[in-house]
């Protein structure tokens, strides 16, 4: 079973936000969802939800549409947040908890449990508009997995937190994938979707320019990363055939280069100057290949 986009494209008017989208999620798995501004993600996660509807196309969730009646299985965290800043913590949550199916004790348990894990028990009494905007998104966090849902829908999740709360709140979408939720999120941090995704998509306008299992895409991309670190001067490799991109740093430089073959090139050159303290050849990141794909549109 899983969460099916077949052909899905919605237009606003003449524009076109989504384009004959196709995806095949299965059930359990954290899925990485990315773009630049206005590539239209959000706009493909308010069709998942059935918020607005698909001017073509099927979307269905293990087999089914979505629909109200399913919506206690299904949270959300969207990249415009939306808690009461006047409610106290504990009464939002446990009102979105009984609009979610639970009645007050079961809500209880879950929003005890997880003000633990995020530290912020002492808040359990505070308004919203009383905590920093961390600490807010920690709750908005809660909100929408209160409820412990079948499928969970994240945008960028990570903003505006520090890098002690980005760990904490990676290591909860994580076991929430490992209890049995499907979870697609979206990210920024190229270095956070790769840690935690095993596949992912990259719309560019409203199209999916890739898509797949990360490991076979970056394979596929053919252009490796390569860090020399030297006691000798590496601007000549600039000018090597192969060579597309070079970064020069303190005693060495890192370069993008068009296949593994012209790491062996480079290495016969430079093995002839002098003491070679780093030769090191990496796949591409998701960042190179979000930065190839996208390109100008990544602000």
């Amino acid at each position: 079973m899983s969460l099916s986009l077949s052909n899905v494209t919605k237009k606003f008017g003449e524009h076109t936000a989504v384009n004959q989208l196709n995806l095949e999620i299965p059930n359990q798995e954290l899925f990485g969802f990315l773009g630049g501004n206005g590539a239209g993600k959000t706009t493909t996660f308010r069709m998942i939800l059935g918020l607005i509807d698909q001017t073509e196309g099927n979307i269905t969730w293990n087999g089914e549409r979505i629909n109200y009646d399913q919506s206690h299985l299904i949270g959300y965290l969207p990249e415009e947040r939306g808690l009461y800043p006047k409610l106290r913590v504990k009464e939002q949550l446990l009102y979105l908890g009984k609009l979610r199916g639970m009645t007050k004790q079961e809500a209880l348990v879950q929003l005890n449990k997880w003000l633990e894990r995020f530290r912020v028990e002492s808040y359990l009494n505070k308004r919203v508009e009383e905590l920093s905007k961390g600490n807010q998104q920690k709750i908005q966090f809660i909100s929408s997995v209160i409820h412990q849902p079948k499928l969970l829908i994240l945008d960028e999740p990570f903003s505006g937190l520090d890098p002690i709360n980005v760990e904490m709140m990676k290591d909860a979408v994580l076991d929430l994938t490992e209890e049995g939720t499907t979870i697609v999120f979206s990210s920024h941090q190229m270095d956070d979707v790769e840690q935690m995704c095993e596949n992912v998509c990259i719309l560019r306008e409203g199209n999916a320019v890739v898509k797949g299992n990360l490991k076979d895409i970056k394979k596929t991309f053919g252009r490796k990363n390569l860090h020399i670190n030297a006691d000798f001067n590496l601007d000549f490799i600039e000018e090597m055939d192969g060579v597309l991109n070079y970064k020069k740093y303190n005693n060495g430089c890192k370069l993008q280069i068009a296949n593994e073959q012209i790491s062996q090139t480079i290495l016969a050159q430079i093995q002839q100057k002098g003491f070679i303290r780093k030769f090191e050849l990496e796949e591409p990141s998701l960042h190179d290949i979000f930065i190839e794909k996208v390109g100008e549109q990544y602000e």
